[in-house]
């Protein structure tokens, strides 16, 4: 028998549950899907919200072929059979078949490349799913000639609509006698995946197919034995949860950073991934305003190498916390970016001759390190001189950040070079 999940899964838009800022009334993919024609889309979402479910939805309301292909077993030749097969059904059918490609972020660049041609003649129409990010995974020609459209994760009431009608509706569950007294666990684990959803609750059903069965916490803790942690280290929430955690304590808040650091732990995450973003940080986010943050975060990063888990943990959330409470700048930052900018604004500009080397005699005759002062010869180790080159010897590049190490700096410079105020 198939699984619960290939049981419950819809034919119909009105059976399909979620994404309603898609597919409800009036919604972008819905009007599409009613006048008839389709133009090709990538579905970027979590897993289990529905993305290879609508894709053949769509297909069977608008009566056309659909064929699929597999990141994981499909090469080019594979790629260009299909479509020539495609190609031929377009000749008897007003909508081009649907070509629909499952973790299309797993192709290749030559795969990809292979679809361009038949995406823009319309031979057939794309309909790519990702779990990760496709201005990251999908080549730019392709993606310029699909629409992306995101899928949610499903809400409380979309699991719980998903529940009630796997009990009343299946032909297996409908015919049992199943109380389902409690949901929060079944809702916990499943993390807005409506597969593993019902993947849990094929679980709990098949290990007593007899006889009235109560459903609570207690029982699907029991079955499940562990929680199992929502976290793709590969995938997009892997991303999302790295850019949480650095942004926590870019905005100088330990406890969230601490949990979110918590959720990389359990989820399994590199150590040494997280060490190397408390180095970022401490140099992106706190920088010259307590430039012993990146000492500790270094440290951290070595203290982990040496120890791995599970005491690894303690070094990261010492790390972690102190570097959420520091005080923060980004003046390093921001000044490398400008002077990057810079560079490529204005390209090559000589250095000027005074602060050249000049190793041999003909590059002294021609006047490297002529007029060259040593800062030490002088009071406070300083003396004014150019050494910028001419086109741009009064940039400011710098502009440091309030806080009390910076400021001290801020005064100095502005003593030393009073034409270049900060």
């Amino acid at each position: 028998m198939k699984p619960l999940a290939e049981r419950l899964r819809p034919t119909t838009l009105d059976e399909y549950i979620g994404q309603q800022h898609l597919v409800g009334q009036g919604a972008v993919l819905r009007q599409m899907i009613d006048s008839g024609h389709i133009a090709s889309f990538i579905l970027w979402g979590p897993p289990g919200v529905g993305k290879t479910t609508l894709a053949k939805i769509i297909a069977y309301q608008l009566d056309t072929a659909f064929y699929t292909l597999s990141a994981v077993s499909s090469g080019v030749k594979e790629v260009r059979e299909v479509i020539e097969l495609a190609s031929k059904d377009r000749l008897f059918n007003k909508q081009s078949p649907i070509l629909f490609i499952d973790e299309i972020h797993r192709f290749s660049k030559s795969q990809q490349d292979s679809l361009l041609s038949a995406v823009e003649t319309g031979a057939i129409t794309l309909i790519g799913a990702t779990t990760e990010n496709p201005s990251f995974e999908v080549i730019r020609p392709l993606l310029s000639r699909c629409q992306v459209y995101v899928l949610k994760s499903l809400e409380k009431a979309d699991l719980t609509k998903l529940l009630e009608r796997a009990l009343t509706t299946d032909v297996v569950l409908k015919e049992r006698q199943i109380e389902l007294r409690e949901t929060e666990a079944l809702l916990r684990y499943s993390g807005g995946d409506a597969r593993k959803l019902l993947g849990i609750l094929d679980l709990v059903t098949s290990a007593q197919p007899d006889g009235k069965l109560v459903i609570d916490n207690a029982t699907i803790t029991e079955r499940l034995q562990q929680n199992p942690v929502a976290y793709d280290k590969e995938g997009e929430m892997h991303y999302d949860i790295i850019s949480a955690f650095i942004k926590s304590i870019r905005g100088s808040d330990p406890d969230a950073a601490l949990y979110w650091l918590a959720r990389m732990i359990e989820g399994g995450e590199d150590p040494k991934f997280i060490a190397r973003r408390l180095v970022i940080s401490a140099a992106e986010d706190i920088g010259l305003a307590n430039p012993n943050a990146l000492l500790l975060a270094n440290a951290a990063f070595d203290a982990v190498a040496k120890i791995g888990w599970p005491e690894g943990r303690i070094p990261l959330a010492e790390a972690t916390l102190y570097l959420a409470t520091s005080p923060k700048s980004n003046s390093a930052y921001m000044a490398i970016n400008s002077a990057i900018d810079l560079v490529r604004r204005t390209g090559n500009l000589p250095v000027p001759l005074p602060i050249r080397n000049a190793p041999t005699k003909l590059m002294a005759d021609l006047g490297y390190h002529d007029g060259y002062k040593y800062p030490h010869d002088y009071p406070d180790n300083f003396t004014p001189q150019q050494y910028l080159p001419d086109e741009i010897q009064n940039e400011i590049l710098w502009h440091p950040c309030s806080n009390a190490a910076e400021n001290r700096s801020h005064e100095r410079m502005n003593a030393f070079w009073p034409e270049r105020k900060r």
